[in-house]
């Protein structure tokens, strides 16, 4: 995303979808300014009926009937949720090149797992470099190129149709994504039923709505490619400083897995700091809220997200689990793709099972501020691996590389 380098991606941009499905059914309160939110919200006609599931007869703040999967992304892209072009003054803050310097990549994938009745999430993360299936016929390559593989692969029949400039951008931009969630489905096993994206903007504009996010180093980081340029213990990060946290790998041990893990830790800090600071029940906070996620999101057509965070509003910060997939080896040679991180898919599907369907969520504590039932402290699950198989690294709390 620096320059020309593929290897510096923002991955806490998906930070949005978190707090759209999870950190946004905190509250009832104040939810007419939240309806706003629909004026500005984006959506693609990109799952199936199939895996569409059916709420028309769940009466309004009910819990959650049936257990959904929820695939959310970060868009290596140049373009706004509209399609047009971000403006240069904007990438520039960000340290991202120029307007072509994107590929059109999900270089962050995560799968929330909600179970029925909504009180807790598990959120498992997709390294980047997973060399799998691409659904479409399109081989075995790095799970990002997942989504510019479909878009690309659109574009011609889409010109023929007569669309050009945004309007294309956008219609491309749901075959992509349509690629993208089938070849997660065939990797882990999941059906997806919701998808949110955010753009490159997004999470930038997002972390300062909500005034930073507390994060802390083991050690302090100096990196050309992301920027990242911070001291070693705690501190608080927003707009590009955070952008540069969470996409740093040049320099860490474990590559993208320790960015990973840095992801995570944000998105577990960042959903505190919303509940702690009162955002839901604060008409200013809640306003720089929505404003960061409209135009920044695209959602599934048909989802409707408010409904949908009503019935997550027995959950908390500390009833998010996360998880990373196991992974065999971060240099695995390929033929047309450079080094790429080796996975079993089988593997990966036990995991995922095990991840989903360990209890390590209960309720407990009193209610905090605003209203929030908590439902525990945040733990990371991590199902056994066999022995030759690198751990899943993952933490949502402490200090990370």
């Amino acid at each position: 995303m620096l320059l020309s380098s593929r290897g510096s991606r923002i991955g806490g941009r998906v930070a949005l979808g978190v707090v759209s499905t999870v950190v946004l059914g905190a509250t009832g309160y104040l939810w007419t300014q939240l309806s706003t939110l629909d004026a500005g919200l984006v959506t693609a006609d990109v799952i199936p009926p199939a895996a569409q599931i059916d709420t028309e007869d769940t009466p309004p703040g009910e819990p959650l009937q049936v257990a959904q999967n929820i695939l959310l992304v970060g868009i290596d892209a140049r373009t706004d949720a509209y399609g047009n072009p971000l403006p240069q003054n904007v990438l520039d803050a960000l340290h991202a090149g120029g307007g072509d310097d994107g590929g059109d990549t999900t270089d962050t994938m995560i799968v929330v797992h909600i179970p029925a009745g909504g009180a807790a999430a598990t959120a498992i993360s997709i390294p980047r470099d997973s060399y799998v299936d691409i659904a479409g016929g399109y081989g075995k390559h790095k799970i990002n190129s997942a989504y510019s593989r479909g878009k690309n692969a659109s574009m011609s029949g889409l010109r023929a149709q007569g669309l050009s400039g945004a309007q294309l951008e956008v219609a491309a931009n749901e075959a992509g994504a349509k690629t993208a969630i089938q070849t997660v489905e065939k990797f882990t096993g999941l059906t997806i039923n919701h998808y949110a994206a955010i753009n490159l903007a997004g999470f930038d504009a997002l972390s300062q709505a909500v005034g930073g996010v507390e994060v802390c180093l083991k050690a302090p980081v100096q990196d050309k490619y992301s920027g990242a340029n911070f001291a070693a213990g705690p501190q608080t990060l927003s707009g590009a400083q955070a952008l540069a946290f969470v996409r740093q790998r040049h320099g860490l041990l474990n590559g993208d897995l320790d960015r990973i893990a840095r992801q995570q830790a944000f998105l577990s800090g960042m959903a505190k700091k919303v509940l702690s600071a009162g955002t839901f029940t604060d008409p200013s906070k809640l306003s720089s809220l929505v404003g960061a996620v409209q135009g920044s999101v695209v959602l599934d057509k048909g989802w409707d997200i408010l409904s949908f965070a009503q019935q997550l509003r027995g959950m908390s910060s500390g009833a998010i689990a996360f998880a990373t997939i196991p992974v065999q080896s971060l240099s695995l040679a390929t033929p047309s793709d450079g080094d790429a991180v080796k996975v079993d898919p089988a593997q990966v599907q036990q995991f995922v099972r095990t991840a989903i369907n360990t209890a390590a969520v209960q309720a407990s504590g009193d209610d905090t501020a605003g209203g929030v039932k908590p439902v525990a402290a945040t733990g990371t699950k991590t199902p056994g691996t066999s022995p030759d198989t690198k751990p899943a690294t993952s933490t949502a709390a402490g200090c990370v590389n």
